[in-house]
């Protein structure tokens, strides 16, 4: 099976970028990271790239009249690269209706919620603030409205006593370096196919018994 292209499309620290990385190294993922690209110079994460000795790119929004203008760049930079499948990890801009429909079912992305549950920013907060007792990750096919789509993987983390929305993106956030990188792989392995606005995943499901937060103990 030839190894899947993909661009990653970053905006600050990169940790899932790096997940990434590591998931395609020796080959665990049938896919190769050719091109990651930043809208932000000053993204930490592009180091991440740099040092696994993957091309980078910095296209700045600032520098574009109109975000087609922008999203036009991106899609140039894409194409040159050959890549097949975009994956966006904590990329902070909103994409045109256009550069959606151009990717499609071949761009992905990880929100730090159980969608459809707090869409958008503040999740963490937002969370707490609910009250709910699980919390967790999202990666899914992008569509125009902000963090909808056909989801592909989902992983669910406990709130503790005491959470902050500090403590509880750090407990998310090692929940989706283990949910894209899964993700990932089966797309790159074709195991993931759209029917409608759901994603049908060739793989085994969880458990079937009840997480319990608190516990019964």
């Amino acid at each position: 099976m030839a190894a899947l292209k993909v661009g990653v499309l970053i905006s600050g620290r990169g940790s899932n970028l790096r997940a990434l990385i590591d998931g395609c190294a020796g080959g665990a993922i049938p896919a190769e990271i050719v091109l990651a690209i930043s809208n932000n110079p000053d993204a930490a994460g592009l180091d991440h790239a740099r040092r696994a000795g993957i091309p980078t790119r910095t296209v700045d929004h600032r520098r574009y009249g109109d975000r087609a203008r922008f999203d036009a760049a991106m899609s140039e930079a894409l194409r040159a690269a050959g890549v097949e499948l975009l994956c966006l990890a904590g990329f902070m801009r909103l994409l045109s209706p256009g550069f959606v429909a151009t990717w499609k079912n071949r761009m992905i992305n990880i929100h730090p919620s159980l969608l459809p549950a707090f869409p958008g920013l503040d999740t963490h907060a937002r969370a707490l603030s609910a009250g709910v007792r699980f919390a967790g990750c999202t990666v899914h096919f992008v569509r125009n409205e902000t963090d909808t789509g056909p989801i592909i993987v989902q992983a669910a983390v406990p709130v503790l006593p005491g959470d902050t929305p500090e403590s509880l993106a750090a407990r998310v956030l090692e929940a989706e370096h283990r949910a894209y990188p899964l993700a990932l792989r089966l797309v790159a392995e074709g195991r993931v196919r759209i029917e409608g606005e759901h994603a049908i995943v060739d793989a085994p499901a969880a458990a079937a018994a009840a997480h319990l937060n608190p516990t019964d103990e």
